[in-house]
């Protein structure tokens, strides 16, 4: 495998996204040449606040902004810049120097307090490229992909309509070919054939639309989400699709916390992210784990080099 290029986007500066590039550059430069999308001023800040010697081979590509890092704050100043940050290193994969993006842990108040009309990274990529972006987490032992993500609870139940459902399977049937997916019901029970919530029937037949133009049962279900993540199931599974957010990643992180990463699919760009977020409690006190970046980079450069 050739070594790729990748931008990575530093996230919030008041986080622990600085913290884990640095300590893991050694290693992650192993694996691929990184370009961290920040200054020179606003590095050798957050370095010295880490107490830590920036490495001679750390190469930046310029993001305008100098202000004040106070770790563990939440902060416009920071939210802008993680922004600007991030698209950095889409117009880099865009303009083909880079091969994919690798993405830090923004602050989501931090963006609506820098004025910004995205909830997170995923919004901004489906704005930007004009595609529904899936979101899908996990590791080598499980992944599960999320049919909504950050919206209220209230509102999941509305959202699961046949055709959006259809298309989902379908753009990640791209994704992900040859593989079975498991899919879990909303209801307890999944339903209890109609006795919990009828939402299951439109389920059943986005699957069954959906595995009809694949041409295989690649979707199963819907699966009841109390067992789906047992033993038992995860034998026979390495792919779920959860119908909101903490379904599917309350079991994730249970089970790998630390190593799973954030992949976004449906995209025109390779994009992989640390699956934690900024961590403002052990923000600059050298306890940020590293696993989750580097996997984060090894998923990417899997991708680049199917």
């Amino acid at each position: 495998m050739r070594k790729p290029t990748i931008a990575i986007s530093i996230g919030d500066l008041n986080g622990v996204g600085i913290e884990i590039a640095l300590k893991a550059h050694s290693e992650v430069s192993k694996l691929c040449n990184p370009i961290y999308c920040i200054n020179d001023y606003m590095l050798t800040q957050a370095a010295k606040l880490l107490d830590v010697k920036v490495p001679t081979s750390f190469k930046l590509w310029h993001v305008e902004g100098e202000f004040d890092i106070h770790p563990g704050k939440v902060d416009s100043a920071c939210g802008k810049y993680s922004y600007n940050s991030f698209m950095s290193g889409i117009k880099l994969c865009e303009e083909k120097k880079t091969d994919a993006v690798v993405t830090m842990p923004i602050h989501k108040e931090a963006w609506m307090m820098a004025g910004l009309e995205f909830k997170g990274h995923t919004d901004l990529l489906r704005k930007h490229f004009n595609k529904d972006a899936i979101m899908m987490l996990g590791c080598e032992e499980m992944f599960v992909a999320l049919f909504t993500e950050h919206i209220p609870l209230k509102d999941v139940a509305s959202s699961i309509e046949y055709k959006k459902l259809k298309q989902f399977f379908l753009d990640l049937h791209v994704s992900v070919p040859k593989d079975k997916i498991a899919v879990l019901g909303l209801n307890p029970h999944a339903g209890d054939n109609g006795v919990l919530g009828n939402e299951e029937i439109r389920i059943i037949k986005a699957i069954k639309s959906a595995n009809k133009k694949i041409g295989f049962e690649q979707f199963v279900g819907p699966i009841v989400p109390d067992v789906a993540f047992t033993p038992h199931f995860r034998k026979n599974f390495n792919y779920f699709v959860a119908m909101y957010h903490d379904q599917g990643l309350a079991p994730l992180k249970a089970l790998y916390f630390d190593e799973s990463v954030n992949i976004s699919l449906n995209l025109p760009i390779i994009r992989t992210s640390v699956d934690h977020g900024t961590a403002f409690d052990i923000a600059y006190k050298g306890e940020a784990k590293t696993l989750s970046y580097i996997n984060a980079i090894k998923s990417a450069v899997r991708l680049i080099n199917i």
